[in-house]
Parts: structure tokens; C-alpha cells; sequence
């Protein structure tokens, strides 16, 4: 490990970077496990691309030295959480720079890690990880950084200071002078335009070098504290003179403070951006839709045919436009050897006796009452019907309920329940402990990505453009960016109404629907008009994997967010 004196600023210094990235998850990399799901995915996949198309970008985020935590299921569906032991000098570097902030009237000490991520012509994004658990803090102030979104209220609030003022501090003491935008991925990070209002003395000032991206509709992924809370723990870095514009009854409201001092503010869907502005009225916000990252999310076998077949892809993904001239027997090829890889891990650890040859279903993402992951397996008989009348089917679930989600907790255990009792030929497996690897297997192996927010709370959605960058149609609620990368038969299908007006999803027309369509549309589909399928999952390349990648996006943001 190379020490914190042999260190050079030079290493991470790369030329004069002109963006800041503050993320509160980062997923950087498969064993570095400081993410929690599609948040911190997408803003790993931000940073691997901006390394790509040589933007000046850093990126900050937090420790989270024990991870989110390592997901256990017991045989009654109980998730069981325990911390995520990683060794961190095995993969971060410790620099000698360190900073304070004040939290409480305490002054905190922050060391400062941090990761290159290099891109494909050799451009370097550096990626620096705050850490408090440090020789000189109280116990309470070395926990901070310790938990990915753990703790109470208090703590939330103690992390989200070292996220936005912290960050920001870090910033200017590594040497970056020259930063024109600093970008909050979310609002965690919220608290660094104070930092930046202590400097400027002026909200046009601070606005002018602030983007931020809401990512969520829902109301209670907004992070509010109480004030007397905040003004105890923040102190006079919290103006009283913009009280009015960032509260609520009597709360401090995160997303209300981002948006007062930004200048760009952007939904991550076109239909989220309309949602955010109801939610948001008198705040201009634009919408550039989330990507993923098309060289990470390939698998193998992918990779390996878009080489041959369309050279130029991993610099620049519209080129898998052209996927419609591949042979679809070679895309079949391909889809089969992922496939493979994904059933035997799944037999291995799980001794199921999954079939290569079963039409086989995904669904993994957190799991949460209003994603409805229990949808699927709601009518066991009907299931079991289709599954004996049209072909057997194989369902592969994953994902992680957050700690204190007690209702996602129950999901989990109604799909065990269902798992053990379904019967008949179907197979159902839950894949405990879901990351980035697993991921990556999943999202490649199945022939049928299954989504199904209760619109309109799916902000994006990203799974499904993974799929699609391996030819793997979707099937989900139009929600998210479903409706702008849905076309009917042709990358996927819809569940349930086609009004883009309706506010709400019908739990029971959404179920019928989906079973419908599984029993009458796509399962004959997939065993009877095989070459048809495959015509399918060359338009998922072709059209959605050649738009919705970070490429495309971050493009976006470059000339419609950064630099104007």
C-alpha cells in the first residue's frame, strides 16, 4: 500500500478540473461496497463515462467504511443485516490532506481517501472518499462515516454536513481552484451551498455555480429535519435570512435548499420532470434522462460480438444503433452463453435445478411497497396455469429492503412464502445479498426484465436499460423512462394503462394485464416464434442501448447544465 507522504498531488491533479460530483453513494467499483442501489450505480456510471469523454469532473462522496450492509435471508424471508467488512487500503488510497467541519459547535475532523477511475483513452477521474473516523474525534463523530443512510435523523444530518460542506472544503484544500459548477446528485449534498454562501455572500453568486438533479417523486425521499435540529447541529453556517424559501413547517427541507441556490435543475425522465415541477411549483426544471454505462454493463459474450460486429462501440455507444445488421442467430449465441453463466451461479449456490432452456424472468431492485415486487407471483394460479399450458417459467429475484422498511422487509418474506408453496413447474429463486456483480449476471442472463412501479414514483429506472444493452426486452409499468424507451413489441411491453394522464396505477388492471400479456403475447412469443424474440432483443441494442447510456447523457449535461 503506498503511504499518505508518497502521495503526489500530481497523481490525482488532473490538468484544471472544472465540475465537483457530490453523490452520498458512489458505486464505483464490484468490491468497493459503498452504494446502496440505483442511485449510487448511476453515479459511478457517471463518473466511469465523464473518464471516457475526458470531462473535467471530481467526484466526492462518503466512506461508508461498513458499507450498507451485507443482505442475509433466513428460510422464513427475514433479512438479516450485517456490516460489510472490506479492507479499505486495498482499494482506496489515503491522502494527507484533511479537513474539519463544525458540527454541534464540535470541530470534526475529515481524512480523505481516494480512487482513480480511468477511462478508455487513458483520461483520469479521481473520485475522493470523506472519512471521519479519525485519531482526535469523539466515538459519535468516528461512527459518521461508518454506515451508508444508518443512524436517526441526528446522524443523517451529521453525514449530510460532511457530504456538503465537507466536500466542498476538500475540494478547495486538494488544490482545486478552478471548479465553475458543483453538482449535487441529490440533495444530500445540499449543505455545501452554504459552505459557498460564506464565501460569496450572494445567492446569484452560489447559483451560478450550482446543478442539481432531484431524483426522486416520492415526497418522503426528500430529506427534511427539524429546524431547531439543524440550527443546533449546523450552526450560523445556516442564514436566517433564507429560512422562508428552504422550510416547512418548521422543517429544513433539502431538495427546497438545492433548489433555491442552483441555476440548473434537472428530473431524471421527462415524465419525473413533469412530476417535479407539480411537486415544485416556481422552480424551472429541466429533464435530462438517466443512462447507464454501456462498457460496464455488457457482458462478456456482448462484448465479444459488438467487437466483431461493430468496432467503435465502447467510444461511442450510438454505434450499437447499427446492431439491426447483426446475424440473430449470433445474437441468440451470445444471449445463451449469459444465460448459462447466470443459472449455473444460480444452481451452484442454490441447488434449484433451473433449466437453460425455461423462459426465464428477472426482477431485482430495492425492494419497497410502491415498486410492487410481489405483483408477479399475486395470482399463484394463474402463474401456474400459464407456466403448464404455455411454457414452464423461472423467475429470479434480488434486492434489499432498506433496514427500517418493515413493509419491504414483508415483500421479501411473501416471496419466499410463494417460492416455497407455488408448486407445479415453476422455479423461483431470491438471490440474497444483491450488488453490482450479481447485477451485471442478472440483467444479462434472463430473457425478460419485469418492472413494476406504481406510477408515476418511479423517478427513471435503470435496470432496464442494462437489460436492453444485452438484448434482454423489458416488460414494466410506463413509468420512469419506460416511456420514452417502450415501443410495443418492438424493445418491450407495457403493464397496465397506456394514458401517460393517469396519475395512479390500478394494483388489480395492472395484474390482469401482466398475466395477460405473460400468457397470450410474450411467453408464446419466446417458445413459439423464436426468431421473432430475437428480432426483439436486437431492437433493445439497437434503439434503447444506443440512447439510454451515460455517453448520451452526460453529453446532456455538458452543454445543457456545465458549461453555459
Amino acid at each position: 500500500m503506498m503511504s499518505s507522504s508518497e502521495v503526489k498531488l500530481g497523481e490525482y491533479l488532473n490538468g484544471s478540473p472544472k465540475i465537483a460530483y457530490f453523490s452520498m453513494e458512489i458505486g464505483i467499483n464490484e468490491r468497493i461496497p459503498t452504494y446502496s442501489g440505483g442511485l449510487g450505480v448511476l453515479a459511478g456510471d457517471t463518473l466511469k463515462s465523464c473518464a471516457d469523454l475526458n470531462i473535467p469532473i471530481v467526484g466526492v462522496t462518503l466512506l461508508s467504511e461498513n458499507g450498507y450492509f451485507y443482505q442475509k435471508i433466513d428460510e422464513h424471508g427475514q433479512q438479516i443485516e450485517l456490516p460489510y467488512k472490506f479492507n479499505v487500503d486495498d482499494f482506496l488510497k489515503p491522502l494527507p490532506t484533511t479537513v474539519t467541519v463544525n458540527i454541534e459547535g464540535r470541530d470534526v475532523i475529515v481524512r480523505i481517501w481516494y480512487f482513480t477511475v480511468k477511462g478508455i483513452n487513458g483520461y483520469i477521474v479521481p473520485v475522493f472518499f470523506l472519512d471521519t473516523n479519525v485519531e482526535g474525534n469523539d466515538e459519535w463523530d468516528r461512527s459518521l462515516t461508518k454506515y451508508l443512510y444508518g443512524g436517526d435523523n441526528k446522524y443523517r444530518l451529521a453525514q449530510e454536513i460532511i457530504l456538503g460542506v465537507g466536500g466542498v472544503r476538500a475540494i478547495h484544500e486538494l488544490g482545486y481552484q478552478n471548479i465553475d459548477k458543483y453538482h449535487m446528485n441529490e440533495g444530500h449534498a445540499a449543505f455545501g451551498t452554504l459552505e459557498l454562501f460564506k464565501k460569496f455572500k450572494s445567492i446569484d453568486a452560489v447559483r451560478q455555480q450550482c446543478v442539481f438533479t432531484t431524483h426522486t417523486p416520492v415526497a418522503a425521499g426528500h430529506d427534511q429535519f427539524d429546524l431547531n435540529l439543524a440550527r443546533s447541529m449546523i450552526g450560523d453556517l445556516l442564514p436566517e435570512e433564507i429560512l422562508q424559501d428552504i422550510t416547512f413547517d418548521n422543517r429544513l427541507n433539502m431538495t427546497r435548499l438545492a433548489l433555491l441556490f442552483s441555476n440548473y435543475v434537472n428530473g431524471v425522465a421527462k415524465k419525473h420532470g413533469e412530476v417535479s415541477r407539480l411537486m415544485f411549483p416556481g422552480y424551472e426544471i429541466n429533464t435530462i434522462t438517466n443512462g447507464v454505462n454501456t462498457q460496464r454493463w455488457v457482458s462478456d459474450p456482448f462484448h465479444r460480438l459488438f467487437d466483431a460486429r461493430m468496432p467503435c462501440w465502447q467510444s461511442d455507444p450510438f454505434v450499437l444503433r447499427s446492431a439491426f445488421g447483426i446475424d440473430k442467430q449470433e445474437i441468440w449465441n451470445a444471449h445463451m452463453e449469459a444465460k448459462r453463466t447466470l443459472i449455473d451461479f444460480v444452481n451452484n449456490r442454490y441447488n434449484i435445478g433451473m433449466n437453460y432452456d425455461y423462459f426465464t424472468m428477472g426482477f431485482a431492485r430495492r425492494q419497497t411497497p410502491y415498486k410492487r415486487p410481489d405483483l408477479l407471483i399475486s395470482d399463484p394460479e394463474r402463474l401456474r396455469h400459464i407456466s403448464e399450458t404455455v411454457g414452464p417459467i423461472q423467475i429470479i429475484y434480488a434486492g434489499k429492503a432498506h433496514p427500517k422498511d418493515y413493509a419491504g422487509k414483508d415483500i421479501i418474506k411473501k416471496i419466499i412464502s410463494a417460492k416455497n408453496n407455488i408448486g407445479g413447474n415453476i422455479k423461483i429463486v431470491y438471490i440474497h445479498n444483491y450488488d453490482i456483480t450479481i447485477g451485471k449476471m442478472l440483467t444479462a442472463g434472463v430473457d425478460l426484465w419485469v418492472n413494476t412501479p406504481r406510477r408515476p414514483m418511479e423517478a427513471s429506472g435503470t435496470s432496464g436499460m442494462k437489460s436492453a444493452h444485452n438484448g434482454v426486452p423489458q416488460f414494466s409499468t410506463l413509468d420512469g423512462w419506460w416511456i420514452e424507451g417502450r415501443i410495443e413489441n418492438i424493445t418491450g411491453w407495457a403493464i397496465g394503462s397506456r394514458k401517460s394522464n393517469e396519475k395512479q396505477s390500478d394494483d388489480d388492471a395492472d395484474r390482469k394485464d401482466l398475466y395477460d400479456k405473460l400468457e397470450n403475447v410474450i411467453i408464446p412469443k419466446f417458445y413459439n416464434d423464436r426468431d421473432n424474440w430475437i428480432r426483439t432483443m436486437r431492437s433493445c441494442i439497437a434503439i434503447n442501448a444506443s440512447f439510454f447510456n451515460t455517453n448520451r447523457m452526460m453529453q446532456q449535461y455538458v452543454l445543457n447544465a456545465y458549461f453555459i
